[in-house]
């Protein structure tokens, strides 16, 4: 498999998982000491997502238009995504659509390719935001 390859494979893992709530495979796309989502350290990107999605209801992350570049042990992808959030509990009937790119940074470790930075630019969002909230107790 080529860099670009895994690195686009890495990428739908990791939208999978997010949308699985699979919090321990999210961790471990990321760097320790990553910054996405405005958040420093893999832990705190967790927590944050969690605290958004965890009382959220179904999530689906679609990506696409790839755009690859490596160097060496490092690299950069463009994606395109259109992430739909479906609301639940109070926010039940409520949805939120998002459409942007992010913008990642990978550096290659001896687990693969792991994320040092991701930034999401949301060009078009449409829907309730307070669809966004932590579980449940």
């Amino acid at each position: 498999m080529s860099d670009r390859d895994d690195i686009v494979e890495r990428l739908a893992e990791l939208a999978a998982a997010i949308d699985a709530r699979d919090w321990d495979s999210v961790r471990a796309a990321f760097l320790p000491n990553a910054h996405a989502y405005r958040q420093d350290g893999a832990d705190a990107i967790v927590r944050h997502l969690s605290e958004h999605l965890g009382g959220c209801g179904p999530t689906q992350h679609l990506l696409g238009n790839h755009r690859v570049a490596v160097d060496g042990n490092t690299a950069r992808s463009l994606t395109y995504a259109r992430v739909h959030h479906a609301g639940a509990g109070p926010a039940a009937g409520k949805s939120l659509e998002c459409m942007g790119e992010y913008d990642d940074r990978w550096v290659r470790t001896p687990e693969g390719w792991r994320l040092s930075s991701r930034v999401f630019d949301m060009r078009i969002f449409q829907g309730d935001f307070d669809v966004f909230r932590p579980a449940e107790p």
